[in-house]
């Protein structure tokens, strides 16, 4: 009988699905484990192999918790709403509705051909009234608490779609659906105080376990700086510019303060003359995106206002200009230029002739050098000069002692600032929830009575962006009109619609009871599962998602839905699967790689073991066909194995030291390695055991059973066919994980390393257990020894257990 997964895969799949395996049980007795993937936006081109890769890792953790007699919640769900459905939608003339359906069908189809095991009695749909009922009840919580809001803001505009994006959806100052050339616009949008919570999104990443360069993405998102705020007053108005740095220690060397385009002081002290340039400046600004306005490498631009503020330390004039590398939402929308200092005020001071005044000193620098002819700025600490009575202080200290007598003036104070902004929560698509909330002429703004929820999207025909700045439900009257809750007098529902992000932000927690009408789902549920064991995801959601899904779910912590501060113990990252060709995999390229092509022609677990073998997991790989090849033929050996057995049945219970040790080490290995998603080095792992095993004439069973449990969370379908092909009734995912035996894992030999002075001159093979003394004794009798201490005088012999041996002569 040949492998043929073609047969093996589908039978179990179905019998799996019957006998309800993989269904979680909520308070079982056993240890809980609550691994999740992210679920998959619903685009119109169904699964990839990228999926796969995450899907499959995470799966193997998932069989193997359960072995080890875990509680395992493994769930699925769907992104729905949003942008991928929106965008499908629009191109093809379907209605979002049914995209959406018919691409669930399909991605779930695919699913279930690898074999994964989901609990799919958990499932989810974010675009279900059933789900986004709560995510419409978390927005009406966070508005009563002040924490959502409404204000008229710069935003991401497309002038070809026509409607306003959010940050995430712009790409290197292009629009995402279509490309164009993203501006700014002024837009009544909602937004969330995320700014509230930026202290405790950088001090409880303490408490979990996520990868260094994970927690380093998030803290420099919020980018926390410590500085000080400065008072400009300009001159003859009674305004002052508020200006923030973390290097007040330079403030002596500003030669010009600049203001974001929309900065609200811009149009009160622009003098006459030069408002012409100015007006022309603005407009050309509001064409770029901020991504394109603040990328580092982009030349610095700006146009004089003919207006001037004042210095506060040296109450010199400092001309005020405009540039549009500043913007409004971070330090006050202001910046202290200090060319001598700073890389990109000295290229902005070059190009505008500013003057560029050095006010600090390299710690070592000649205290006679001239130093007018500052070549490039020295952005480094030093020792101040030109900067008055704090001549000759650190910049450290400097920093205190300028800070406390800006404090004593009432002219400055210390203070801490935030890159990271609100986030814009409104979109003016339709194919998202509607947020509940109603404008009354006489009530202002009124939240929709929790009793009414949801509020349900409706049904439309035209759902294209309406190029007005409102979503296309503007156009439904009898929906937007409603009564006032508050009064009943006449009143509009909100037309916009919460942006994808709003019902990732909390689906973890709905799969701990997915059914529940009375609540975003059960206090002692949520008890029970919270927090998540293991989440994995891309990384390019390491820092929005992410920061997103914390602040929701540490709202609801504080109001007393969430168990516990954080959402995530252990938070991980893969790495995108590039095409053969090394490019991304695009229709457009014509490389991508359906993996029901793979499946069909190799098998689920073909497919699941090459993308976890096929590299470090972090890591993005290209595919690579001969390596699914490979792959295969590995699964046809460990088949063909199975023959060893049943021809030489007067040898099953022979014992083989050699593998058994080698049985042991692959235990341990592979306990370790997906622990620390090595899943690569697990497979090798595997196949070295293979390689091992097709050398002997005959296998004990009692290996070969080890060898198939060991492999069962990796190929789940080919591991169950042949564990009933030697008799077995149960499944082999029911079975206990195995545990290896300390002393079969130590390795028997070692190589020495024999050093003389500390360089290595020999290698001996000795037992690993090898005493000081033993050692000593066959390193000195060695032939290349004797030839580099003959006539030398020993003076010591250090041994270093296990590694080596080192000789001082």
């Amino acid at each position: 009988m040949i492998y043929n997964p073609n047969e093996i895969e589908p039978k179990w799949q179905q019998h799996w699905e019957q006998h309800g395996f993989y269904r979680a049980e909520d308070f079982s007795k056993k240890p809980k484990f609550y691994v999740l993937i992210e679920f998959p936006y619903l685009s119109g081109e169904g699964l990839h192999v990228g999926h796969c890769r995450s899907y499959s890792a995470l799966d193997a953790v998932a069989r193997k918790k359960r072995m080890e007699g875990y509680n395992v919640l493994y769930p699925i769900g769907w992104d729905a709403f949003g942008l991928p459905a929106e965008n499908y939608a629009i191109r093809t003339g379907v209605h979002p509705r049914q995209v959406t359906d018919e691409n669930i069908k399909t991605f779930k189809k695919q699913l279930k051909s690898l074999g994964l095991s989901f609990d799919w009695s958990r499932e989810i749909d974010t675009s279900d009234p059933n789900y986004y009922k709560w995510t419409q009840w978390i927005f009406l919580q966070l508005f009563k608490k002040n924490l959502a809001y409404r204000a008229k803001i710069p935003i991401n505009w497309c002038p070809s779609c026509k409607i306003g994006l959010a940050h995430e959806e712009v790409i290197d100052g292009k629009c995402e659906r279509c490309g164009a050339e993203v501006e700014q616009r002024e837009i009544k949008q909602w937004l969330l105080r995320l700014t509230k919570y930026a202290d405790r999104l950088i001090e409880d990443l303490k408490q979990v376990d996520y990868l260094e360069k994970i927690k380093t993405q998030q803290i420099n998102w919020i980018g926390k700086s410590y500085g000080t705020e400065i008072d400009f007053g300009v001159v003859d108005f009674l305004d002052t510019i508020k200006v923030f740095t973390t290097r007040v220690d330079t403030i002596f060397g500003v030669t010009a303060i600049v203001l974001a385009p929309e900065h609200p002081l811009v149009e009160k002290l622009v003098i006459k003359n030069y408002e012409e340039k100015v007006e022309e400046y603005i407009r050309e600004s509001k064409k770029k995106s901020e991504f394109e306005r603040t990328k580092i490498e982009k030349e610095k631009t700006g146009v004089f206002t003919g207006a001037y503020c004042v210095n506060p330390v040296n109450s010199e004039k400092v001309p005020i200009w405009i540039g549009d590398y500043v913007v409004a939402t971070y330090g006050g929308g202001a910046v202290m230029v200090v060319p001598a200092h700073d890389k990109r005020d000295y290229d902005f001071a070059v190009k505008y002739n500013l003057p560029v005044r050095q006010v600090i000193s390299p710690i070592n620098a000649d205290k006679d050098a001239d130093l007018r002819g500052l070549k490039e700025a020295f952005v480094d600490y030093g020792v101040l000069i030109n900067s008055g009575q704090f001549n000759g202080l650190s910049s450290q200290e400097a920093m205190r002692k300028i800070t406390e007598w800006l404090e004593k003036k009432k002219l400055g104070r210390k203070t801490i600032q935030y890159k990271l902004r609100d986030w814009v929560f409104s979109r003016q698509h339709y194919w998202g929830e509607p947020i509940p909330i109603i404008h009354c002429q006489s009530c202002g703004t009124v939240p929709v009575p929790e009793k009414d929820l949801p509020v349900e999207l409706p049904y439309v025909e035209r759902y294209q962006p309406t190029g007005t700045g409102e979503s296309p439900l503007a156009d439904i009257s009898d929906w937007v009109n409603v009564a006032c809750p508050s009064c009943g007098g006449a009143a509009r529902r909100e037309t916009d619609t919460m942006p994808n992000w709003a019902g990732s932000n909390w689906y973890y927690m709905r799969y701990c009871d997915p059914n529940n009408d009375e609540a975003l789902a059960d206090k002692k549920k949520l008890k029970y599962w919270m927090p998540v064991d293991w989440y994995n995801g891309g990384f390019e959601h390491t820092t929005l998602h992410l920061l997103y899904s914390r602040f929701w779910y540490k709202f609801l912590y504080d109001i007393g839905v969430a168990p516990n501060p954080e959402p995530y113990k252990k938070r991980t990252s893969h790495g995108i699967v590039l095409a053969e060709d090394g490019r991304k995999m695009s229709k457009s390229f014509g490389n991508v790689v359906n993996p029901d092509d793979i499946v069909k022609t190799y098998g689920a677990d073909t497919l699941r073991i090459y993308e976890m073998f096929m590299g470090p997991f972090d890591q993005g790989i290209s595919w690579n066909t001969q390596g699914v090849k490979g792959v295969f033929r590995f699964l046809e050996r460990v088949w063909r194995l199975n023959s060893k057995i049943k021809s030489q049945k007067s040898k099953l219970q022979l014992k083989n030291q050699k593998l058994e040790r080698l049985i042991h080490k692959t235990i341990k290995k592979i306990d370790e390695d997906l622990e620390n998603t090595k899943f690569n080095t697990a497979v090798s792992a595997l196949m070295i055991l293979v390689n091992e095993m097709e050398k002997e004439q005959a296998i004990p069973i009692t290996y070969y059973q080890s060898l198939l449990i060991l492999l069962s969370p990796f190929a789940p379908h080919i591991t169950e066919e042949l564990w009933h092909q030697l008799g077995h009734e149960d499944s082999i995912h029911n079975q206990v994980w195995p545990k290896y035996d300390s002393k079969l894992v130590k390795e028997e030999t070692i190589t020495l390393i024999v050093q003389i002075n500390g360089k290595v001159r020999d290698k001996i093979e000795v037992e690993a257990d090898i005493s000081e003394e033993k050692a000593k004794k066959l390193t000195l009798e060695r032939e290349k020894v004797k030839k580099w201490i003959e006539g030398k005088e020993t003076k010591k012999i250090v041994f270093v257990p296990g590694k080596l041996i080192n000789i001082v002569v």
